[in-house]
């Protein structure tokens, strides 16, 4: 059984079916997840909009999936798929395109 957070949300992780790149980090609900699983596309929960949100609906950068598997205390999804375009609202590729130092935590 997965395990939602207060919010009955369960963080996202997709990765690249074809090369294992981390694209991106969301969040899901039951009906999202659902979703997914019905369409074979990635279906997130927006917490900004609070709304279901279709990955690629408006830019068509969908993300068809190829599998679906859950950690090992089952309170995380990793999605491996197959990205129609970048995946990144900025256009990047992956979302994972910054690099990351001691000056970002203070």
């Amino acid at each position: 059984m997965l395990k939602f957070d207060d919010r009955g949300l369960i963080p996202v992780i997709v990765q690249d079916a074809s090369n294992g790149e981390v694209l991106m980090l969301a969040y899901a609900n039951k009906e999202s997840l659902r979703r997914t699983l019905d369409s074979g596309e990635v279906w997130f929960y927006s917490r900004s909009r609070q709304e279901l949100w279709h990955k690629g609906a408006t830019s068509g950068s969908i993300l068809k999936v190829h599998s679906i598997a859950k950690d090992c205390d089952s309170d995380t999804i990793l999605v491996r798929a197959e990205p129609a375009g970048p995946v990144c609202h900025t256009g990047n590729r992956t979302c994972f395109f910054q690099d990351f130092g001691k000056e970002d935590i203070d």
